[in-house]
């Protein structure tokens, strides 16, 4: 089996989630590690779309924040349990990712990017304006999800760090393992064919349309997962989860580590959660560090951390 094989990259990070925690000085790190989870798993989503079937979204961080406010919402207004309220925003995204889909992703180019990021500024003003519901700026607090206290009835005592970082690496490992099966589906060949060429891809039969309003709603899916996860650990929330740089910050992560690769993106996800934790020392030079490391790796690294190392690699073993 070659690196590319599913079982590979399925078993890379399983190892990787497995064995880091044996290094952590402290449960911080089981925090920032559950962060780290959280940002791949949405970003994961983003590879389908941006990586498979070559659309982008710079909107994506309205259906983190659909998923995140559901949580908060679900338990208080409507009396649902946590879990049943993550599924409830899932869907929810789903459905508003399959009626806005049909209309903006007819667009193309920086048509199409400039519409993701109308929906992703909507959500976030409805979030912020609607005191009354959403609590505005001042956020919103989340109830508990239970499953610690349920874990510990049955004698496993677990940390909030370690239960997250548990709970979030599990998710990640799921997601990841949808993500690489779809890669060799049906759906998924057809979606790297309309990547290639729309019209060639219409040219084979394929319904083009279908197919990008499929890779929308399962990123819309990802991205939702994933702000209520995030809403969960925090137990607490605020509009910022659906703010514009939250997207970008999703986009470039996925960029960052190789848009096309499922581990690369979410490798981009560790090393951009993990830099502001890194250069906190230099302080107000944080972020210009942080931009000169991303200008550098798409000058030296153009499809990506991951896939030009791998690349490279191929071509010294030739």
């Amino acid at each position: 089996m070659t690196f590319n094989s599913k079982w590979v990259q399925l078993a890379v990070l399983l190892a990787l989630i497995a064995i880091l925690p044996l290094f952590f000085p402290s449960g911080y790190y089981f925090r920032v590690g559950a962060l780290i989870f959280v940002n791949a798993f949405s970003v994961v989503g983003l590879v389908i779309l941006i990586g498979y079937a070559g659309q982008i979204s710079l909107g994506h961080a309205g259906f983190a924040g659909i998923g995140a406010y559901a949580c908060a919402l679900g338990p208080e207004a409507l009396g649902l349990h946590p879990a049943l309220a993550m599924l409830l925003g899932a869907l929810v995204s789903a459905i508003m990712a399959a009626l806005i889909g049909k209309p903006i992703l007819r667009l193309k180019g920086y048509y199409l990017a400039v519409a993701t990021l109308g929906f992703g500024i909507l959500v976030s003003m409805v979030l912020t304006n609607e005191r009354a519901l959403t609590r505005g700026p001042d956020g919103m607090e989340v109830a508990e999800l239970g499953l610690r206290d349920f874990l510990k009835g049955v004698g496993l005592k677990l940390s909030s760090g370690e239960f997250w970082y548990l709970v979030c690496g599990l998710v990640l490992i799921v997601g990841v393992w949808i993500a690489l099966n779809l890669f060799n589906s049906s759906t998924g060949r057809a979606m790297r064919a309309l990547h290639g060429s729309e019209v060639a891809a219409r040219t084979v039969g394929i319904d083009v349309a279908q197919v990008k309003l499929q890779a929308f709603v399962i990123s819309a899916v990802y991205a939702s997962v994933a702000g209520s996860l995030l809403s969960l650990q925090n137990r607490f929330i605020t509009p910022d989860v659906a703010g514009f740089m939250h997207s970008i910050e999703m986009v470039t992560m996925a960029v960052l580590g190789g848009v096309n690769s499922v581990l690369g993106a979410t490798l981009g996800a560790a090393i951009l959660t993990l830099l502001p934790q890194v250069l906190t020392v230099f302080a107000e030079y944080e972020q210009l560090i942080m931009g000169l490391v991303m200008i550098l790796v798409m000058i030296f690294l153009p499809r990506g951390l991951l896939p030009s190392i791998a690349a490279k690699l191929r071509g010294r073993g030739e």
